[in-house]
């Protein structure tokens, strides 16, 4: 629920307590559907990570809410979650004055993961943290010291401790030295196996490598995978009905990727020229130097109109989840010419707060091949566009909104 959250974003289903519980709940009835391969769940980050600027990735965050503002948003989505059985909880690396006035972390505090989690909401399944080696932890703690510290706050797994001997005898010490008790080490270990029973690992311990394919990325999944690309298309604005694509005789079309060995953009540009063979695709990554995308920018010479897919992601350690380097420069160059432009953003559907004046804009929420289909579907008309906005994009767009645009018959490919 913070537009300037960077390392969250699509990684939550929406800014709507409810939705987002709907949503959650659904997963977990969907990891246990398969009797035969049933995945845990786990609910995060707890005790929120929403409103939030921060990466914890790089600083411990401070949440400055109270605790009724926590039970009417933040807590929502993990009271239902934790209704329906969830499997985990993992903590996370931000400190809330209102929970526990000692500023600490939450993954090392006792009073919520234990007073808040375990007693009030009555949770019984994994508490597992959040990577200890992330920058909300390793400022101010070591391997040892926060591995204890997250067992006596009620931790049961440790993830990701930058020093895991170190994280191992400090816990063997805490306990020869009576700080934590053998009792307390006892149901943490209990409530694990309780897990591992619980989707078959006392009885099947190892997967089959020749039964995978049957199961991942099998034919019925990827058309339901595709599906659901298709019915996320969240259509804003459509100046003089830019989408469809009336001709694209003269459309130059601008692929924006972070990485060049990245897939991204691959499924994008094959699509398009499934359609128009001879199309104009200028791709651009993010290690160009200035010179490469001006140059880049000059390539839409006299090209009509112009359609901008940029791949907008959300990764650790950035800070923002912005579109990097030069990029943001780069399209004011493209709206800068005048020329009827449409802008799509895989990915992060905040993308539109840098470029208000765009005339046309949609967003897949996903960067997965996918996604990439239903965009270029949805410019051509071949999809209805009917998805809603999860949240709220300040300025620019309210929670639920999204025109619906219905699917016309494929335009023939002008060559």
């Amino acid at each position: 629920n913070n537009p300037d959250n960077p390392i969250i974003n699509i990684r939550s289903f929406g800014e709507n307590p409810e939705d987002v519980s709907a949503y959650g709940t659904a997963f977990i009835a969907g990891a246990r559907s398969n009797t035969s391969s049933r995945v845990l769940t786990t609910a995060k980050h707890f005790p929120g990570h929403g409103d939030t600027a921060t990466d914890t990735h790089m600083n411990l965050a401070t949440i400055s809410g109270d605790k009724a503002r926590l039970e009417q948003i933040e807590w929502v989505p993990f009271r239902a979650a934790i209704k329906n059985n969830v499997d985990a909880v993992m903590t996370a690396h931000i400190a809330v004055p209102a929970l526990d006035a000692s500023d600490v972390p939450s993954t090392l505090s006792s009073k919520i993961l234990t007073g808040i989690l375990r007693d009030e909401m009555d949770f019984k399944g994994l508490i597992v943290t959040d990577a200890l080696e992330m920058g909300g932890i390793v400022h101010e703690f070591s391997s040892g010291d926060a591995a204890v510290r997250a067992i006596e706050a009620g931790v049961d797994v440790l993830l990701m401790p930058p020093d895991p001997e170190a994280a191992i005898d400090g816990l063997v010490a805490a306990v020869k030295s009576g700080r934590i008790s053998q009792k307390r080490i006892d149901q943490s270990v209990t409530r694990i196996l309780q897990a591992k029973a619980r989707v078959g690992l006392g009885t099947k311990k190892l997967v089959s490598l020749e039964a995978i394919h049957s199961v991942v990325n099998a034919p019925e999944s990827n058309a339901r995978a595709q599906q659901i690309c298709d019915r996320a298309v969240t259509l804003l604005r459509n100046q003089n009905d830019l989408i469809p694509l009336r001709s694209t005789a003269s459309t130059a079309f601008v692929v924006l990727v972070e990485a060049h060995s990245s897939i991204e953009g691959q499924a994008f540009t094959q699509e398009v020229r499934k359609r128009v063979p001879a199309a104009n695709i200028i791709q651009v990554d993010g290690a160009m130097s200035d010179e490469d995308l001006d140059a880049a920018v000059q390539r839409v010479g006299t090209s009509e109109q112009i359609v901008v897919a940029a791949f907008a992601s959300v990764a650790a350690y950035r800070g923002n989840v912005a579109l990097g380097g030069g990029f943001p420069q780069m399209v004011q160059s493209l709206i800068a010419t005048k020329k009827p432009l449409v802008l799509i953003s895989l990915g992060n559907p905040y993308v539109i707060r840098n470029f208000p004046e765009v005339g046309a804009y949609f967003t897949t929420y996903s960067t997965v091949p996918p996604a990439e289909v239903s965009a270029v579907k949805a410019l051509f008309g071949e999809i209805t566009m009917g998805g809603k906005l999860p949240v709220t994009i300040p300025g620019i767009a309210q929670y639920g909104d999204g025109i619906t645009l219905g699917a016309i018959h494929p335009i023939q490919a002008s060559r």
